[in-house]
């Protein structure tokens, strides 16, 4: 008797959560990008007081080894060296009288610099 295993590949989840504000960002710098970007990178920097930083910038090569989101409006690509950093974190842009800029909600962030640039893990 033989028994046929059928296996059901499921999508894995991506490591970092967008909010529509930032998709909507996303989509403005693509808009905007120099013409041989595409997309934008987000990596996790040694900087800052507490050691790690974020990052987001124009990206054109593709590393095959680096996590890709996309959005309606472009690309997102997580540093494949900052995405166990990063796994379980939620992408946010703000915009306020005084500032503008990305947020991030890192659940393994154990701490951050009194500037809020940089953080640990």
């Amino acid at each position: 008797m033989t028994e046929t295993i059928t296996r059901t590949r499921r999508e894995r989840p991506a490591a970092v959560q967008l909010t529509p504000s930032a998709q909507a960002r996303i989509a403005t710098l693509m808009a905007s990008a120099p013409a041989d970007s595409i997309g934008v990178k987000l990596s996790t920097p040694r900087r800052g007081c507490s050691g790690l930083a974020y990052s987001v910038d124009y990206v054109n090569t593709a590393n095959p080894l680096d996590e890709r989101i996309e959005t309606p409006g472009g690309t997102l690509f997580i540093d494949g060296a900052s995405v166990l950093y990063l796994i379980g974190s939620t992408m946010d842009w703000v915009e306020d009288d005084f500032q503008a800029g990305f947020v991030f909600n890192n659940p393994n962030a154990k701490g951050t610099c009194g500037c809020g640039e940089s953080f640990t893990i």
